[in-house]
């Protein structure tokens, strides 16, 4: 199956990175450029199996299934039901500490697997996919990573961002 992958670094502790990959509602939406809408079905909070469904900003919806959740390490979701074109797809965020420069912070790698159909497709549907898929995992990673330095998204997740003496 084919995958697209990125990874990018972000100045803040696995724990708070972690926990902006999570965000919801308006937060997620003051971040995430890949979707339009989101929401948790029938939880309060993602968590191994939670379903979201998800209204990505070019049309699709897909709902998909939280098949791991090890805060502040790893997320993995796979599809439940989604756009006619995919057979299936899943992805897996990582966070591992690092530092650069001298600065503590965050590796986040992420990964999309997928599979089309119809099969006799796939030739021309797979580089596609790794264009298309690979555009948009690399542009919500990068907002991922100005999104662990905005001071409203981290207010949301309880770090505190205020300097005084």
């Amino acid at each position: 199956m084919p995958q697209v992958t990125a990874d990018a670094w972000a100045p803040v502790p696995p724990e708070t990175a972690f926990a902006v990959s999570q965000t919801t509602g308006e937060v997620r939406l003051r971040w995430d450029p890949f979707i339009r809408r989101q929401q948790l079905v029938d939880a309060d909070r993602p968590g191994k199996g939670v379903h979201t469904l998800t209204w990505a900003r070019v049309g699709p919806r897909m709902e998909s299934v939280y098949v791991s959740y090890r805060p502040p390490t790893s997320v993995g979701m796979t599809m439940v039901t989604g756009p006619w074109f995919f057979a299936s797809f899943g992805g897996g965020w990582r966070f591992t500490p690092e530092t650069v420069d001298g600065v503590a912070g965050t590796r986040a790698s992420w990964k999309y697997t997928y599979s089309v159909r119809p099969g006799w497709l796939a030739p021309v549907a797979h580089p596609l996919g790794q264009w298309l898929l690979g555009r948009e995992i690399r542009a919500r990673i990068a907002a991922f990573t100005r999104a662990c330095e905005d001071p409203v998204v981290l207010a949301a997740v309880g770090v505190d961002t205020s300097s005084g003496p």
